[in-house]
């Protein structure tokens, strides 16, 4: 595909064919179960999609596990065992890991009150908050937030 660069006017007629090998080697590799589960609408990592979306969506709300398993249309111990597989992690610890990528954001983003920050990505204490911050990013929020300033960085926000 990379050679029709050089080769503008086939661009149109050869592009669409070569789209479509690609595709077809793709989905006939080792990974090609997964995409066509990707591209299924009622297929389990789809369904699992949607969970992680609402969750992102609401990171700073409780979430009910069960009202999660209703929304990808799967019981609870599917849904557990199907999450647990696609992100590696809990519904809870991925909703925690949410919360922690977006207070680290905030601190950089409007520096200050770390326990502001706690309160507003949905944790209820800001000693519980500082604690998780420092186990997942290895120093409290605002010697963190401090480090990456001065470094010039700014945190992803994507999980996944």
């Amino acid at each position: 595909m990379l050679r029709l660069l050089d080769r503008p006017d086939e661009i149109p007629v050869l592009a669409p064919m070569l789209e479509r090998e690609i595709a077809f080697r793709l989905l006939q590799g080792p990974q090609g179960a997964k995409l066509r589960q990707l591209a299924r609408a009622d297929g389990r990592l789809s369904q699992i999609r949607r969970a992680t979306q609402w969750i992102r969506a609401h990171y700073n709300e409780p979430i009910d596990v069960t009202e999660l398993a209703a929304l990808a249309h799967m019981s609870n111990a599917a849904f557990h065992r199907h999450f647990k597989a696609a992100t590696a992690m809990s519904p809870i610890q991925y909703q925690k890991q949410v919360r922690l990528l977006e207070a680290r954001h905030l601190l950089i983003a409007q520096p200050g009150n770390a326990a502001r920050v706690a309160f507003a990505v949905g944790y209820e204490s800001a000693s519980q908050f500082s604690r998780e911050y420092a186990r997942q990013f290895g120093m409290p929020p605002a010697r963190d937030a401090a480090r990456l300033l001065a470094r010039g960085e700014a945190p992803a926000l994507e999980v996944d």
